[in-house]
């Protein structure tokens, strides 16, 4: 299973990367778990400077951008 973070502290951008990353690990089929992140404390932990931030299985992939839901499909794979 997938573990995806979105950190982010609740941005229209933040929410679009949420909905983006839902849509691309159904769309591959995979399981997975979402999970917002808006405590600000829990955002530096990861050394993530700036949002939204997607973290996948506690490694962080993207930072200040929103990606497509093709482009997080091939970071899911």
């Amino acid at each position: 299973m997938k573990k995806i973070k979105i950190l982010g502290t609740g941005c229209a951008k933040c929410t679009k990367l949420m909905e983006n990353a839902e849509r691309a690990a159904q769309k591959l089929g995979i399981e997975y778990e979402i999970e917002k992140v808006s405590d600000i404390n829990a955002i530096m932990s990861y050394g993530v400077m700036a949002t939204p931030a997607l973290v996948l299985d506690d490694k962080v992939k993207v930072v200040g951008k929103v990606l497509s839901p093709e482009d997080l499909e091939k970071i899911l794979k």
